[in-house]
């Protein structure tokens, strides 16, 4: 065992696709956005042109279903040259909102890990993204019980996690972060003094994703599963 668990007394855990599965439904999404826009172009060309047009709306719109479909929309006014079809446009918003409204999978040893550390640290989820879709997400799920905060938010960076520290009256070396992003999740918890804990994802989204070649210094576990945190604590 490693014994991470010095002075830690605030345990963050990020929702999409560490507490519950989520990136899938977008590809799945895409997939079939990429048929209805292969009547203009081949559907293997589809994906980078999203991609584009979502990382240039991310500023304004953030993060979510919601932001996804409206760039799901302007992609297909783009890719057909204004010719997209009120049909193929109703189609499109249905994908959205089928998207918007997804089943929620929890992943597999979540709650038993969320049941055994709620009564030992404090428990806070850390998300990003649409509030009223995080919340959805989280009231489906039945995981809200186990947490003692709740934040939504535009997005992750050492500010933010400063904030909400600060907020709850903790120091940064009494924090500990838990999620499948090192970009979001893990390296801006490092770069303030506090920890972070890394469990990859099968499929991550692009904006997401960090060449862990180039990071010099791995100041954090990387972990198989959720479950592995049995294995880093000594309690």
């Amino acid at each position: 065992m490693i014994n991470i668990n010095n002075n830690i007394k605030l345990i963050g855990f990020d929702a999409d696709d560490t507490l519950w599965i989520n990136e899938p439904h977008y590809r799945e999404t895409e997939q079939k956005f990429s048929l209805i826009m292969s009547k203009y172009i081949p559907a293997e060309q589809v994906s980078s042109l999203l991609f584009k047009t979502e990382s240039k709306n991310m500023e304004l719109l953030g993060y979510g279903a919601k932001a996804f479909t409206i760039s799901l929309i302007e992609t297909a006014i783009q890719i057909s040259n204004n010719k997209i079809t009120s049909a193929e446009i109703i189609k499109i918003l249905n994908l959205g909102k089928k998207l918007i409204d997804m089943p929620i999978k929890i992943l597999d040893g979540v709650e038993n890990v969320l049941s055994f550390f709620q009564n030992k640290y404090e428990l806070i989820m850390i998300t990003k993204g649409d509030l009223l879709d995080q919340e959805r997400k989280l009231a489906k799920s039945g995981l809200k019980k186990y947490f003692h905060h709740i934040e939504i938010v535009s997005n992750k960076n050492k500010n933010t996690y400063s904030n909400i520290i600060n907020k709850l009256g903790f120091l940064p070396q009494e924090f500990m972060m838990i999620g499948n992003s090192l970009k979001s999740d893990v390296l801006p918890v490092i770069e303030i003094g506090s920890k972070g804990v890394y469990i990859p994802y099968h499929t991550t989204w692009e904006h997401e994703i960090i060449n862990e070649d180039n990071i010099t210094e791995k100041k954090y576990p990387k972990l198989n599963s959720i479950t592995d945190l049995f294995n880093i604590f000594i309690v």
